[in-house]
Parts: structure tokens; sequence; C-alpha cells
């Protein structure tokens, strides 16, 4: 299963099907669950832990140190889950003892192209990163996010569940749970209605968070006050409290 023209450290424990490519080099401390395919002219570095059926396409770099200036070749860790999809080209650095000393990857997630995900950023589960989406350092993503091409995020963003940028989106805040953003600066511009119907969200919900949008977005509230109305009037659907915790948990101010 590992092509005589890999190089794999000795040390490295890869599981008895993992499938190795010519010429890809796997380091030291690299761990890769069962069932995971690596392709060739791929670059593992370690500390890094790979979870179970994980497909990692060509000429990708994975738990690469960070070029952080601050980074002193301490060991700092990246955590990939399960079943993730890495196409083409990716870059993914581990983290930095500055902050969490990890970045972490979860479940099911389906990487595109040319994408680059930042020292001590998180992923969640089912998110979409497509062709050339740029996380900087400390960015964290939700489940079921979706990043569209060329999508570039400051350090310290936060991507709510749920969320959907455009193509080109330049996104300098953070981007609530549930809601579409695009431009460059981003700008909010409804909930990801479409997106919800397809993971089958009831039309309630998704009409109790169009209020709200329009709660925070189109009445010209302060956002303490806009959160009020909403835990007021809104609170008691869950889909809407998820998008409050999310607004409440922004420290960089949200995009608007």
């Amino acid at each position: 299963m590992i092509h005589s023209q890999a190089i794999v450290d000795p040390s490295a424990r890869l599981a008895d099907d993992v499938e190795v490519g010519p010429w890809t080099l796997i380091g030291p401390d690299v761990e890769i669950g069962a069932g995971c395919k690596i392709e060739s002219h791929v670059v593992i570095k370690g500390p890094t832990r790979i979870g179970a059926g994980n497909h990692i396409y060509q000429f990708s770099t994975v738990g690469e140190a960070t070029p952080d200036l601050k980074y002193r070749d301490e060991p700092t860790f990246l955590v990939i889950g399960d079943n993730n999809i890495i196409r083409e080209n990716v870059t993914i650095h581990r983290g930095t003892v500055q902050d969490r000393a990890e970045t972490t990857i979860g479940d099911n997630n389906l990487i595109m192209a040319y994408a680059h995900i930042g020292h001590d950023s998180v992923i969640g589960n089912h998110a979409i990163l497509v062709n050339n989406t740029a996380l900087a350092g400390h960015v964290l993503v939700g489940d079921w996010a979706i990043l569209s091409g060329y999508t570039l995020v400051h350090q310290f963003c936060k991507i709510g569940a749920h969320a959907f940028t455009g193509m080109g989106t330049a996104i300098g805040k953070d981007v609530p749970a549930y809601v579409t953003v695009s431009g460059a600066p981003a700008e909010a511009k409804t909930i990801n209605i479409e997106g919800l119907r397809r993971r089958g969200f009831s039309s309630e919900a998704i009409s109790q968070l169009r209020r709200a949008f329009k709660i925070v977005y189109r009445q010209g509230l302060t956002l303490e006050l806009a959160i009020q109305r909403l835990e007021t009037m809104l609170s008691d659907t869950p889909e809407v409290q998820v998008l409050i915790d999310s607004i409440r948990a922004s420290e960089r101010g949200i995009v608007r």
C-alpha cells in the first residue's frame, strides 16, 4: 500500500491499509488512521494526527511549521478528524504556542484546491472551503459553513455555523451563524436560506431566522438593542438562539 518511491519516516505510525503514492514524504511524529489515501507528491510533517478515511491529493503540504515570525520551532500540532477530502495544493500549518498550539480540522470537510488554513485555526464539521480560500491564523469556521472561491479571512475572525460567503469575499469581522456575506469588505446580505433548506431546516425555523436577520441588519438598531429584541421575541426558537450566541461570542465585531 506504500509505494516504493515514497519516503516514510520509520517513526511515523500508519494504519495497515493506508495508501501512499510515489514521491510523497511523511515525516516523524505523524499518525495516519485507517482507510486514508495519500496521493503522490504530498508532504506531511509532524507532530500531526490524521484520523480515518481521509483522502489527501497531490502537492498538498500538511502539518508544516507556520511562517509566523514569533514561531521558534516549538512542538505544536495539527489534528485532522475523519473523512475529510483535501484537494490539490492545499497548505495547512500547525499551531503556535502563543495560542492553542494546535490547528484543528473536524470531520467530513471538503477543502478544495489551493486553499490555505493558517496556524491555530479551527474548522468544524461538514464545512467547504472552495478553491483559493485563505484563512489567516486563529480563524474559527463553524459546522456546515461554505466559503466560496477566493474568500479571504483576517486573523482571529469567526465564521458561524451554516454561514455562506460569496466569491471573492474579504472578511475582517466575524460572520454570525446562518448569515450570507459577500463583497470586499464583506457585507451581510441575507440568511443562507437555500443552504438551510438543503440541510432539512423547517420552514418555521427559516422564517424565524429571516425575522431575526431583519432585526439585526435592517432596523437600524444598535447591536446590543438588536440582541435584546431577539431574546425577547425569538429566543424560544433554538436556531435563533444559535444566532444570538454567535453574535455574543464575537470579539472583533460582526459584519454588518
